[in-house]
């Protein structure tokens, strides 16, 4: 027959055994989010950029001006599609570019491309609005 005294701290054990499980459950979930967040925080702005080149690699310039905020009906003042063409058309060879690097710069993202034969660009595209450009800075300036 059972006493009182053997069943004593049973449920202790079951505690602190739920406890200890509730840990490192916190602690696998914050491992993987903490991951997950490190390498998909620029997802959406590395998505436009391979956008961009799809469209350059489809010749559809058209689009992929577009992407950089300009159309037809509203032509960027300072980059015609003239001069869109002249570095990114056909004969700039461009149309194979990739993403390297990315990397957070206050109100957008800074992507490295690289390019086969080519030196590589710094593209910056704006968060609020996925619209591509060249970077301003080579890198994230001290602040941003």
């Amino acid at each position: 027959m059972a006493g009182y005294l053997d069943t004593y701290g049973a449920g202790e054990e079951q505690r602190e055994r739920r406890v200890k499980i509730s840990v490192l459950v916190l602690v696998a979930v914050l491992v993987v989010g903490g991951t997950l967040y490190f390498f998909l925080k620029n997802y959406p702005q590395e998505h436009r950029v391979k956008l961009f080149f799809e469209d350059l690699a489809r010749q559809d310039y058209q689009a992929a001006y577009a992407l950089w905020g300009c159309t037809p009906a509203t032509p960027c003042r300072d980059y015609q599609f003239a001069e869109f063409m002249k570095d990114w058309g056909p004969q700039s060879g461009k149309a194979a570019g990739r993403v390297v690097k990315s990397r957070s710069c206050g109100s957008g993202v800074i992507l490295t491309v690289d390019y086969p034969r080519q030196q590589e660009d710094k593209l910056w595209v704006q968060r609020s609005d996925l619209t591509i450009g060249y970077s301003p800075w080579p890198g994230c300036p001290p602040g941003r």
